[in-house]
């Protein structure tokens, strides 16, 4: 086996194929019991950032891999059962379970001064196995390690009520009756309201800055596909940021006019929420926006504005932080936090190290991981080369000064990739 390849979700899977087309021998490792990652978890009863109510956010048609597209009975956006599914006939179609280790988890990456590469991993017994590989792909995702303000709001330690992140929330029923509180405005956190307000008794959502929400349909069209239509990619990125604004004006008026905060920056500079439920929701009653928390008192939270109410739990959806335990200390994000990868995929510093679906595009990132998969394969098969480490180095440092002109340095933004650019990327680095 040359190759290690850490995760057998989307990412994994894409990876496990493109070695398999080229002959290249590898092993995929895979934590827990089958293949699917996130998206097997929330039917499957286990702890992760899935839950019940989980659906796709984009288009089917583009989120499936190529040439194996979802099932035509399956609606334009998927249930995570559906997706989990079509994820494991899958890895059946293309031939890779038997190179698939379920129930086996990473412990350790290192790199031998001979170049190999030593993985540590640990299977259901407690045996720890040391594997040497000529090169490893991490494909684990980065949804891993909650995120929670630090400290919490004064009186956390006082609240009577449950304090939880989303990624132990699992269906809204579990709250039925309740007085419940979401903090955030990301994607889980307009679901989990937009779901808890169908059970608990009362739903409130904690919005400390405003995000531009996007419904997944604009004219009719899925958001993927106007992503990838002749006359958006035609326009200036000032041009498409002036349409959308406009066309949200159209479509559903001020976030203010909702209770909401206004968001404090232009469409397509800070991550973008999707959401066809959380609107109306507010509209109907069933979700009150709220300003963010200022305290807790038994069972009373206090917001910013002095306004208070009873709670039974808070439910902090705030995101998670990239965590690779596994992995050297400063890999792959450097001490400012901003990941340090040559096109978004390959440690310079590590020869043999690779990344596939390390990034966050507004979009399916299906193609972009199964493009950075053939990418790595080739240069794995010897068909393609990198450049030297300095010049690599230099283009991790073009890159991040551009997020940083863009999306300022705040945390995550340094993964943030636009589909249509970046595909062209790895299409011109694999002509070289």
């Amino acid at each position: 086996m040359r190759v290690c390849v850490i995760g057998a979700g989307l990412s994994g899977l894409a990876v496990a194929r493109a070695l398999k087309e080229r002959g290249i021998g590898f092993v995929c490792l895979e934590k827990a019991p089958d293949v699917g990652g996130i998206w097997r978890r929330p039917g499957a009863g286990e702890p992760g950032p899935g839950y019940l109510s989980l659906h796709l956010n984009t288009a089917k048609q583009l989120t499936a891999y190529r040439d194996f597209p979802m099932p035509d009975a399956y609606p334009l956006y998927p249930r995570h059962d559906e997706v989990a599914a079509y994820l494991r006939a899958f890895a059946e179609w293309t031939g890779v379970l038997d190179r698939i280790e379920t129930r086996t988890e990473v412990v350790s990456v290192r790199r031998r001064d001979d170049g190999l590469w030593t993985v540590l991993s640990r299977d259901a017994q407690g045996t720890v196995t040391a594997r040497q590989f000529e090169q490893v792909i991490v494909a684990s995702g980065h949804n891993s390690a909650p995120s929670l303000p630090s400290p919490l709001p004064p009186g956390a330690d006082t609240f009577s009520g449950t304090i939880l992140h989303s990624l132990d929330y699992r269906d809204g029923s579990d709250f039925t009756g309740q007085r419940v509180v979401v903090v955030g405005l990301g994607a889980s956190a307009v679901d989990i309201a937009a779901d808890l307000s169908r059970h608990a008794g009362r739903t409130l959502l904690s919005v400390r800055r405003g995000l531009h929400i996007l419904p997944k349909q604009l004219f009719g069209l899925s958001l993927d596909e106007i992503a990838e239509a002749p006359w958006w990619t035609g326009m200036s990125f000032e041009e498409q940021r002036r349409f959308v604004e406009q066309a949200l004006l159209v479509a559903r008026g001020r976030l203010g006019d909702y209770g909401l905060p206004e968001p404090d920056h232009p469409v397509f500079s800070s991550a973008v929420t999707i959401s066809d439920e959380i609107l109306s929701r507010i509209r109907h009653g069933t979700v009150t926006p709220k300003p963010s928390i200022a305290s807790f008192d038994g069972p009373l939270v206090t917001f910013a504005d002095g306004t208070w109410a009873e709670a039974d739990a808070v439910v902090y959806c705030t995101g998670f932080r990239m965590d690779f335990p596994f992995l050297p200390a400063g890999c792959p994000a450097g001490a400012d936090g901003a990941v340090r990868l040559y096109k978004r995929a390959v440690a310079p510093e590590r020869p043999g190290l690779y990344f596939v679906g390390l990034v966050r595009p507004l979009g399916a990132i299906t193609r972009l991981v199964e493009a950075q998969a053939h990418w790595l394969a080739r240069i794995i098969a010897g068909e393609t080369g990198l450049p030297p480490a300095e010049v690599m180095r230099a283009e991790i440092d073009a890159y991040l000064d551009g997020i940083a002109a863009r999306y300022g340095r705040t945390e995550g933004a340094s993964i943030q990739v636009d589909v249509g650019p970046y595909l062209g990327e790895l299409r011109e680095v694999q002509a070289v």
